[in-house]
């Protein structure tokens, strides 16, 4: 199975326990950070800056925030970027906890209110985050499983992004366009012709998965 693993993507160069520390510190901040400023951007929408007012009315950033599609992204760059598969478990996972940690417990602490329903989602989302993270590590890789892999990843981000039929087809927002665009480069093939293949599949998949699960966690 290492073998099999190893011929997808192999582990980086090797860093130091204290570096592998200091990453994980800093993605549960960033998870932290965002957590806290979402929540905070929702509960005090009324109450923003003029220029975050400004800034959130023009681009609907609280309700985009409360939706997966950033999040995904997020996870995604931290995952592919990581020094390994088991580096990439390890610093997903610490990045929701912050996230999520954060968010709720502002929620119930600060805006005094805690929406179980939508908790448990995250809580399980958190859960499952690792493995998910271990899994998108390899679609950085150069095998064919490699190319699937990142189109299987794109065509989840393709439904978070946009909401289409057979007669109609929009972007939720500009920001999910934005987000769908560096997911596309984040996972972008050596080649321009393996980049449109990986696209290509892509929309193929979208179009599967929509039709198994309508609900896309937007």
């Amino acid at each position: 199975m290492i073998k099999f693993l190893n011929d997808i993507r192999n582990a980086e160069k090797p860093i130091s326990n204290n570096r592998k520390i200091i990453n994980t510190i800093a993605v549960l901040f960033l998870g932290i950070a965002l957590g806290t400023f979402s929540k905070f951007l929702d509960f005090r929408q009324a109450e923003l800056p003029s220029v975050l007012m400004a800034i959130d009315g023009a681009l609907d950033v609280h309700n985009f925030l409360g939706r997966f599609a950033i999040w995904v992204l997020i996870a995604l760059c931290i995952s592919i970027y990581s020094n390994s598969a088991i580096r990439a478990s390890i610093n997903v996972l610490a990045f929701f906890i912050g996230m999520v940690a954060s968010y709720y417990l502002y929620s119930n602490y600060i805006a005094g209110f805690f929406p179980r329903s939508y908790a448990v989602i995250w809580f399980g989302f958190t859960a499952v985050s690792p493995l998910l993270s271990f899994a998108c590590w390899y679609a950085r890789g150069k095998s064919k499983l490699a190319l699937i892999l990142s189109a299987l990843i794109l065509a989840v981000l393709f439904n978070m992004c946009f909401v289409y039929g057979c007669w109609y087809f929009n972007a939720k927002s500009v920001l999910e366009v934005i987000v769908f665009i560096i997911g596309l480069i984040v996972l972008r093939r050596d080649t321009l012709r393996s980049s449109a293949l990986m696209g290509t599949i892509s929309i193929v998949l979208a179009v599967l998965l929509d039709m198994v699960i309508p609900f896309h966690f937007g």
